[in-house]
C-alpha cells in the first residue's frame, strides 16, 4: 500500500492513514493492519526499527497517526497523550444543520468525563462541515458526542442507522486533520496538517 509520510525523523513517523485500514490488530489478531503493512515494508527495506503506535485511529476514520521509532520513544509520545498534551483537530460531516456557530459537547463516556470542541464551517443543506476537538481521548468519542447532539457523523453504520437519513456516503466521513504537539525528545514544536481525502473533497462540493 501507497501510505503518505507527513512528517518524519531519527524518533518519530506520523502517516496519513487510509479509511478502512485498521490501526492496530484487536483481539481477532487480524493480519493486515497499518502496522502490519508498514513493518512488513521496513523489514523488507532492511531497517534496523520496527514502528509503534503511539495512539489509535478507528478503522473507518483517516488521517494523521503517530508512529514511535523504538519502545521508549513510544512511551514518552504516549505520555504526551495522556497528559493532553497534543492537541488533535478532526474535520468531520455530520448530518443536519448545526444551528450554533461553535459549541463544547459534555456527554460521559462509559461513565467518564469526555469534552469535544467544535466550530462549524460550512452548513449544507442536509449536513454540516465542522472542525472537532476532542479535549478528552475517548474511544469513539466525536462519533458519540454528535450522536448525543442529534448530528451524528454521516457514514456512521455504528452510533447511527442509515436508514434514519437520506443522505448516504461510502465511507465514515471522519479525517483526523490536524496534529500540534512539542516533541517529546528534541523539544521542537510540531504542526502537521492532512488535506482531506480526495472522496471527502468531492463529498464536500457534490452534495448541496
Amino acid at each position: 500500500m501507497n501510505i503518505p509520510v507527513v512528517y518524519e525523523d531519527d524518533y518519530l513517523v506520523v502517516v496519513d492513514k487510509p479509511s478502512g485500514l485498521l490501526s492496530i490488530p484487536t483481539p481477532k489478531n487480524e493480519p493486515r493492519t497499518l502496522i502490519s503493512v508498514l513493518n512488513n515494508d521496513l523489514k523488507e527495506k532492511g531497517a534496523a526499527y520496527r514502528l509503534h503506535p503511539c495512539h489509535r485511529l478507528d478503522k473507518e476514520t483517516s488521517g494523521l497517526m503517530v508512529l514511535a521509532k523504538g519502545k521508549s520513544v513510544q512511551q514518552a509520545m504516549m505520555e504526551e497523550f495522556r497528559q493532553r498534551r497534543v492537541k488533535k483537530t478532526y474535520s468531520a460531516f455530520v448530518h443536519g444543520k448545526v444551528l450554533s456557530a461553535s459549541g463544547e459537547i459534555k456527554f460521559p463516556i462509559e461513565g467518564k468525563a469526555a469534552v469535544t470542541k467544535y466550530k462549524v464551517n460550512i452548513r449544507k443543506s442536509a449536513f454540516s462541515a465542522v472542525e472537532a476537538e476532542p479535549f478528552t481521548g475517548r474511544t469513539n468519542q466525536i462519533r458519540i458526542h454528535f450522536k448525543s447532539i442529534g448530528h451524528p457523523v454521516v457514514g456512521d453504520t455504528r452510533f447511527a442507522f442509515r436508514k434514519d437519513f437520506t443522505l448516504k456516503a461510502k465511507r465514515l466521513c471522519l479525517h483526523a486533520r490536524k496534529l500540534e504537539f512539542f516533541h517529546p525528545r528534541t523539544g521542537k514544536k510540531i504542526n502537521l496538517v492532512s488535506e482531506l481525502p480526495d472522496y471527502l473533497s468531492d463529498f464536500l462540493n457534490n452534495h448541496g
